[in-house]
């Protein structure tokens, strides 16, 4: 079973670094494990007009669409998985 655990950290004047440092140290003792990634900022200029291109561009091509769905329903793997 696999377990999440997300939360937005805002840093206050007050924060020190041995706090976020005890925070992580707590986090991994429990079995977590910290992944930081960049994500596209949905608030840059010409990020809405890309997600309009893209998507007219998926939708133009049905049989490519067809065979990755079918793909993902053979590979896919959902044991464990609760609704």
């Amino acid at each position: 079973m696999a377990l999440y655990h997300a939360i937005l950290h805002v840093m206050t004047n007050g924060t020190s670094q041995s706090n976020v440092q005890r925070y992580r140290e707590r986090m991994r003792r429990a079995g977590f494990r910290l992944i930081q990634f960049w994500v596209p900022d949905t608030r840059a200029r010409g990020f809405a007009e890309e997600c309009r291109r893209q998507s007219r561009a998926a939708g133009k091509n049905k049989r490519a669409e067809a065979e990755v769905m079918k793909w993902i329903e053979t590979h896919q793997d959902t044991s464990g998985w609760n609704p």
